[in-house]
């Protein structure tokens, strides 16, 4: 049986350390989704659809690069129900320093009390893409700041 993986996120906007998770998801699974939540708490830059076509538009080179087939969805119901509608046996979660680990091993902990068979791997972030988050770039797209370090080039051109 293909072992699926999903990556979920807002991805407000899409970073170049989102594309370096998906990038690594998909070297330890068969298939990836990509879970675009709504999340519309967080006052998204994009909406949805827009998150969600500059998450595929960034996607292709990855999934030609590793040879696992990489889909985009959006969705807006709980993660556990979502990963089961995509048949999903394993959350990756990206983490970016030591304070993102409390919250998402509650997160992992919650999932896995929801649905026992669906397990979380946390994948941390590469050396050059720590710091990066999209709240920061968010931030200083919104002040006219440069981003271009943090961002892929096609969400780069949506942002300006």
């Amino acid at each position: 049986m293909p072992l699926v993986g999903l990556y979920p996120g807002t991805f407000d906007p899409i970073t170049n350390g989102h594309v370096d998770i998906i990038g690594r998801a998909a070297r330890i699974c068969d298939r990836l989704v990509v879970g675009v939540a709504m999340n519309a708490g967080k006052g998204p830059l994009f909406p949805l659809e827009e998150r969600t076509e500059l998450v595929r538009a960034e996607i292709d080179a990855i999934a030609e690069r590793t040879g696992t087939p990489i889909e985009v969805q959006a969705f807006d119901s709980l993660l556990i129900q979502f990963a089961n509608v995509v048949g999903a046996r394993m959350i990756v979660r990206g983490l970016r320093a030591v304070s993102d680990f409390d919250y998402e091993f509650q997160m992992a902990g919650m999932n896995y009390r929801l649905d026992p068979t669906i397990e979380t791997v946390f994948l941390t972030a590469s050396e050059r893409h720590q710091f990066i988050s999209s709240r920061f770039v968010k931030d200083i797209a919104m002040l006219g700041g440069d981003i271009s370090s943090f961002v892929p080039p096609f969400t780069l051109k949506r942002t300006l």
